[in-house]
């Protein structure tokens, strides 16, 4: 009996051992079946549903001039210039330059609703004469642009058709996450729906494009002809617009979220035009060395260079140099934050927005407008060389000559004409037409504002410049006098 007994308990703990060690197992796997999703064994359905969604784009443009054959194949003649044939290619040259040509570039593009509206890149019809969409059965349809928004590359066009046609299905790119799997769809070099699988490699890519960069960054193969295509997820919904590669990138390629491009398409379809948000100002990111000027703990926060004179802001009573920390209830940490943020407010509408001005917050009530332009203008300054002081600097008042030369609107401040190279100035960072607006601190509104500043400050002592630039805005030079 005791025998049976140590038998059936030994037998009992062994079965509650395995049920334990079966449990533990099963919710590991469960976890790592959560975290992981495995590579799809085949990408086939998902390309056959969403393939009669994509279109092939073709644009005629007119071009003015010859052929690119006509300005460098006739002028490499092994007898160089003495060459008697050359007065005649010369003549030929100059004719054919004169002459109009159709040159046809490729791209791709998606079908949003049935009715035939279609997005694309602007930049795949551009100045296009003629648009012709080539859908999955082979027809191909006359297209007419809807609306084009350069800015961030996109287009609506068209089709003329009476047939209800497929449309793709719209995703969600926020949710997208790095590392997730995407798939490609597009004719690149005229190859009609041509299908690459990759992952998303990053999110939220600047790449110098212009001031509304917010890339996703893949690795599914795209090349020309791709453009304007749809980057779509493992459920068959778009979620990016692919738009760009790096040349020499090795298939690194680069699409427009969806979240980015919705309300500008919807823009676009009803007024035929993006019309964004207008604050009137140019705006920077906070360096390390601008932030421990300002006396501030980071560099979150974007700092206005200029305030344009009878818009929004100068209105509302901001003024340059104070820092935007805040704007329509949203923090502000970097100069792209705050253009896509104000570029998505309706013109009339009023917003409140908070600066940081000498330390202290500051919020004002500004009433948006419509942006019609960057409103950024520069030139170049002849100016005639000079003596330069013991730093290596030549500075001068600014008068309206030298603004009307250089393009700066700036009436105060002590401008930088000239530098020696071998002397601390031009060591420590300033540059030639930099405008010095303080030293150490202290206001410099002329020439003698900074010659008096330098002068007080003893051999061996830091100066700091605070200077404002054309093609950066403001930043601190330190140097050791």
């Amino acid at each position: 009996m005791k025998k049976n007994l140590n038998k059936l308990l030994s037998v009992t703990f062994a079965l509650f051992f395995i049920l334990l060690t079966t449990a533990f197992s099963s919710f590991g796997y469960a976890e790592e079946k959560k975290a992981v999703r495995m590579m799809p064994q085949s990408f086939a359905e998902l390309a056959e549903t969403v393939m009669p969604c994509v279109v092939n784009i073709s644009a005629v443009k007119t071009i003015q001039g010859g052929s690119p054959l006509s300005k460098h194949y006739f002028f490499n003649s092994p007898f160089g210039k003495n060459d008697p044939m050359n007065e005649f290619f010369e003549k030929f040259s100059r004719e054919n330059n004169q002459k109009e040509r159709k040159e046809t570039s490729l791209g791709s593009g998606f079908i949003i609703d049935e009715e035939g509206y279609i997005v694309t890149n602007n930049h795949v019809i551009k100045n296009a004469d003629e648009i012709k969409v080539k859908i999955k059965d082979g027809k191909e349809l006359e297209a007419e642009i809807i609306g084009r928004d350069p800015e961030t590359d996109l287009a609506l066009i068209k089709v003329k058709t009476n047939e209800k046609l497929n449309a793709i299905k719209i995703g969600d790119s926020k949710r997208l996450r790095v590392g997730e799997w995407v798939v490609a769809i597009g004719s690149p070099f005229g190859l009609e729906h041509t299908v690459t699988a990759g992952i998303v490699s990053a999110k939220g890519r600047v790449i110098g494009s212009g001031p509304y960069d917010d890339f996703i960054q893949t690795d599914a193969s795209i090349n020309f002809g791709n453009s304007g295509g749809p980057l779509i997820n493992m459920d068959g919904e778009v979620i990016g617009i692919n738009t760009a590669i790096i040349a020499g990138g090795n298939g690194i390629g680069f699409a427009i979220p969806m979240n980015l491009a919705g309300d500008i398409i919807q823009q676009l379809k009803q007024h035929g035009e993006y019309a964004r948000g207008w604050l009137g100002v140019q705006i920077q990111n906070l360096t390390e060395e601008l932030a421990e000027y300002k006396g501030l703990k980071d560099t979150k926060g974007v700092l206005i260079g200029k305030v344009f004179p009878g818009d929004p802001a100068d209105k509302a009573g901001i003024k340059a140099n104070d820092i935007i920390v805040q704007a329509d209830g949203k923090k502000i940490e970097t100069s792209r934050e705050l253009s896509a943020t104000i570029a998505g407010i309706k013109a009339g509408k009023a917003i409140n927005v908070t600066v940081l001005r000498n330390g202290d917050k500051k919020t004002f009530k500004v009433e948006i407008a419509k942006r019609e332009s960057e409103k950024l203008s520069s030139s170049e300054y002849n100016g005639k060389e000079a003596e330069t002081d013991e730093l290596g600097i030549n500075v001068s008042d600014i008068t309206p000559e030298i603004m009307k030369k250089i393009g700066i609107t700036d009436k105060e401040g002590a401008i930088i004409l000239d530098m020696n190279q071998d002397k601390k100035g031009f060591k420590a960072g300033l540059a030639k037409f930099d405008i010095i607006k303080e030293i150490n601190r202290k206001i410099i509104k002329s020439k003698a504002d900074y010659k008096a500043a330098v002068k007080k400050i003893k051999t061996g002592e830091t100066i700091k410049f605070y200077v404002k630039r054309a093609s950066r805005g403001y930043m601190v030079v330190k140097l050791i006098k």
